[in-house]
């Protein structure tokens, strides 16, 4: 049975609480850049995203260099654990509408996992359907 830690990608890109909002906003100006993942050690904080960086940076008039992270990271809306099957996990994807989401070990950020990922290594593990002629 195939585990979430079998296709996840480890040791995603993710800033510190206490890098700057502007350095969120670079890795965000990326247009494949969606998230921006946050952490204090090696513990998931929470998501930048650039909703974010508007609402609680631009609109409230903050200073991006002087923000850090910390202030305003988002908890994250939905993590997977790195030991969950790989099917289940993908079902809670689907039904969320997630493209990708954070994954977590023993309360660390272990990787993070994408559906088209997940949906490429289901169909690799399917046995091939045998035609009768």
């Amino acid at each position: 049975m195939s585990r979430v830690r079998d296709a996840m990608v480890s040791d995603p890109f993710a800033l510190d609480a206490s890098a700057s909002a502007q350095e969120a906003g670079r890795r965000l100006a990326d247009p494949g850049v969606r998230a921006v993942l946050v952490r204090n050690g090696d513990a998931l904080l929470g998501v930048v995203t650039r909703k974010t960086l508007v609402r609680e940076v631009v609109a409230a008039g903050r200073d991006p260099a002087a923000t850090r992270l910390g202030e305003i990271a988002e908890p994250p809306i939905f993590t997977l654990d790195a030991d969950a099957d790989l099917e289940t996990a993908f079902r809670e994807l689907e039904e969320r509408d997630l493209e990708r989401v954070p994954v977590t070990e023993n309360g660390r950020l272990a990787g993070i996992l994408s559906r088209a990922v997940v949906q490429r290594r289901l169909a690799e593990d399917e046995p091939p359907v045998e035609e009768t002629v």
